[in-house]
């Protein structure tokens, strides 16, 4: 009786779904959720997310396993909804790689057990989530020493140019100078470098003989603003 589920109302269709049983269908679909929700708990490990796109992402293998579904063996409905898919127009601000990765990898579950690679969809998952935790809880991909901020405050007749290099090289692998701005109602100046620390705990020390030089003004070394790790 389920099985008329499958059939079209227009009668005969080119789709291979005709020929799926209702219990293979469901079992492709049950797949497809549990392999979307260890893809959701992948995206989830050590990064921050929003519950709507972890929903989202638990749901992709499921919508893409049924579009793949009814266009298996149909070359007409196989272009068609590329066409579709090609009008999207995405109207949110761009991911991380790690959303857009994870995306890609929700899509392949989906069109794995859409054509019914069941068995390969989850051994696929299982080598994906190794791997990434492995890269995770590695040092695989990090920086030796994350950039940090210096931001040193000056008097306006102070000639800054090339006063803090010497400091800076002792305590740094590499420094450069990005920003000046005068603040105070223009009697100090404020000179923001990009700075990667040659060890950790030599932080004190260089602040102490940044002191010495800008009259012991304020004197500011804290992490960079995190940029946007997109693709």
């Amino acid at each position: 009786m389920l099985d008329t589920a499958l059939n079209s109302v227009f009668g005969t269709a080119e789709s291979l779904v005709a020929s799926v049983s209702t219990i293979d269908f469901l079992v492709c679909c049950l797949s497809s959720i549990v392999l979307g929700a260890a893809v959701a708990a992948i995206y989830m490990f050590r990064h921050t997310y929003s519950k709507n796109f972890v929903v989202t992402l638990a749901l992709l293998p499921l919508i893409v396993q049924m579009v793949i579904t009814l266009v298996n063996g149909n070359l007409g409905a196989g272009i068609a909804v590329m066409g579709v898919f090609n009008l999207v127009r995405f109207r949110s601000i761009p991911g991380s790689a790690k959303d857009i990765g994870s995306v890609f990898l929700a899509m392949a579950i989906g069109l794995a057990t859409g054509m019914g690679f069941i068995v390969l969809a989850v051994l696929f998952t299982v080598i994906v989530a190794v791997v990434n935790v492995v890269y995770v809880l590695t040092p695989f991909g990090k920086q030796k020493e994350p950039e940090k901020t210096l931001k040193i405050t000056i008097p306006e007749d102070l000639e800054y140019d090339g006063v803090f290099d010497g400091v800076l090289a002792r305590y740094t692998d590499e420094h450069e100078l990005v920003e000046v701005q005068t603040t105070n109602m223009g009697s100090l100046f404020l000179l923001e470098y990009a700075v990667h620390m040659k060890a950790p705990g030599m932080e004190k020390r260089m602040i102490d003989e940044v002191r010495r030089l800008n009259g012991n003004l304020k004197v500011v070394l804290g992490r960079a603003a995190a940029g946007k790790d997109v693709l």
